[in-house]
């Protein structure tokens, strides 16, 4: 099968004309020789200009750096509107052309690299406006089961969904990873499905450009053939509409699923069970969708051996907070209560408090209040540190101390002291003067909420 610029794919000798099929209750295409493609003006709706200040407005809010030209989006903002006509105009004229995307490689969290495509801030703004043009069609046939970067939906929802299934006794997970899903996407698969679903061969040419744009790396301009670089608006959409055949597999066969952009969990009753999903899976990511599975980090195990989405799920279906993030949890924090910062104590306060919010809501859903208490004596233990450190000399630290509600015999006792900060942070003294309720009046966040779990942090 293959697609041209004009939205006609050919196979089998004859030729099949793409048409509109969303949202007429079939979650398979039909595809019937000779059926005329039914014309719609799509590139009228991404070029109107509603929608392109739409799109202007979704990229500012989430700032960003510039791509290859240099332009940032402050400087954008400038002049948003003459930028916001002048791409209407090459839009509706089929004059745009976007430009290599900025090629960035950040690590991992389990190690290696991964690969980002940072679009200018010019072509950001038409992938997000595509993007909104053709999610609400897509949304009609996605799965029930599909989470990821679709509107109305979070992780939470993926977790609460997998945690549903383990309490159903289906407690075997088979966990597949896609290796280097984002950059091994097959130009050709995914431009025959929108043919397919996508009545205007103009947007067709517009998604086709932003496929093959360069990829600009150490001062190279490097050509792609595959793949859809994260970092772009509209890749979240193409690789849910990659992957959503995958989908329809899994439920044509009647398995119980999640998946998450790339992340999908498969859960079965028996390890043996698992075994044969895994392998008549993987047989159709690799042959059907072209795709590669990573067989070294993919598994079939008891859920809690799995990890996903930073949790692990318990025999009963209860959440768990994964070994791995709570490794880089403690990581950060120390990180940001280093002693040799030389930063003020409210200063630091304020950045734990921007981490800590983000995190507890993200794992509010996890049942963890032992290993919340521990971790945040042991936050407190090194903000008294800091908070000692910063004192700097004996008279510093008694004045601290004194001021603090300590009689001044037990001030200078702790002050005089020649144990190390750290020692000197867990004494009794250092603890009276710094409890629970004087680092509360600071406004330092607690870990754990007197409320309970599902909490949200303001």
């Amino acid at each position: 099968m293959t697609f041209d610029l004009r939205g006609n794919l050919s196979a089998e000798g004859g030729e099949v004309k793409g048409r509109d099929t969303l949202g007429q209750g079939s979650q398979t295409p039909v595809k019937r020789k000779h059926e005329p493609v039914r014309r719609e003006d799509l590139m009228g709706k991404i070029a109107d200009l509603g929608n392109l200040a739409r799109a202007w407005r979704r990229v500012k809010a989430n700032k960003g750096s510039g791509g290859i030209d240099g332009e940032t989006v402050a400087k954008f903002d400038e002049k948003a509107w003459a930028h916001l006509n002048e791409i209407r105009s090459g839009l509706l004229d089929g004059d745009f052309k976007p430009m290599a995307v900025r090629g960035v490689e950040i690590p991992k969290p389990n190690g290696g690299k991964r690969q980002l495509g940072i679009p200018t801030v010019k072509d950001r703004v038409v992938q997000q406006a595509v993007a909104q043009a053709l999610t609400p069609r897509y949304e009609r046939v996605f799965s029930e089961s599909s989470h990821g970067f679709r509107p109305n939906r979070s992780a939470h929802d993926a977790l609460r969904r997998g945690s549903a299934y383990v309490a159903e006794g289906y407690s075997t997970m088979v966990d597949l990873d896609l290796e280097k899903f984002f950059d091994k996407v097959n130009h050709d698969r995914l431009m025959a499905r929108l043919a397919r679903d996508i009545g205007d061969s103009r947007v067709l040419r517009l998604v086709l450009s932003f496929l093959k744009a360069g990829l600009m790396k150490d001062g190279v301009c490097q050509s792609r053939e595959e793949g859809t670089p994260q970092g772009g608006p509209l890749s979240p959409l193409l690789a849910n509409i990659v992957l959503d055949e995958l989908d329809k597999e899994l439920e044509r066969r009647g398995h119980k699923f999640c998946r998450y952009a790339d992340d999908c969990i498969i859960l079965v009753r028996t390890p043996r069970a698992g075994e044969r999903v895994m392998e008549g899976i993987t047989r159709f990511i690799e042959r059907k969708l072209r795709l590669k599975v990573n067989k070294a980090k993919s598994k079939v195990a008891p859920s809690r051996e799995c990890k996903f989405l930073g949790y692990t799920i318990g025999g009963k279906g209860q959440l768990r907070i994964s070994k791995e993030s709570k490794a880089r949890m403690t990581d950060r924090l120390k990180a940001l209560t280093k002693r040799n910062q030389g930063r003020e104590f409210d200063a630091v306060i304020r950045e734990i408090n921007a981490f800590l919010r983000g995190w507890l809501n993200y794992y509010g859903l996890a049942s963890a209040k032992v290993w919340l208490t521990e971790t945040e004596a042991w936050l407190r233990r090194r903000m008294r540190c800091y908070r000692l450190k910063q004192c700097k000399r004996r008279f510093a630290i008694a004045k601290f101390l004194m001021k603090s509600g300590l009689p001044e015999w037990r001030a200078w006792l702790l002050a005089m002291s020649r144990k190390g900060w750290y020692r000197m942070s867990v004494s009794p003294q250092a603890a009276e003067a710094m409890s629970n309720k004087w680092f509360a009046e600071m406004g330092l966040i607690p870990l754990v909420s007197p409320v309970g779990r599902n909490r949200v942090v303001p």
